[in-house]
């Protein structure tokens, strides 16, 4: 999925489809990110500067 990359930036591609949480530990709900769309900014408020995957869509492809 990631070629050893655990970390994603805002506006980086998306590498997999699935949700993606925020690295400042708040637990926010987290992102649903489509595999060749680009990370959203984290939210509003947090201090988060990048995601990371929580659960893959499709871990079997």
């Amino acid at each position: 999925m990631n070629d050893g990359k655990t970390w994603w930036h805002p506006g980086e591609i998306v590498p997999s489809s699935g949700i993606y949480e925020c690295d400042c530990g708040a637990g926010h709900h987290g992102s649903t990110d489509v595999k060749g769309h680009r990370f959203p900014p984290p939210p509003a408020g947090c201090p988060g500067s990048s995601w990371k995957v929580q659960t893959e869509a499709h871990p079997d492809d």
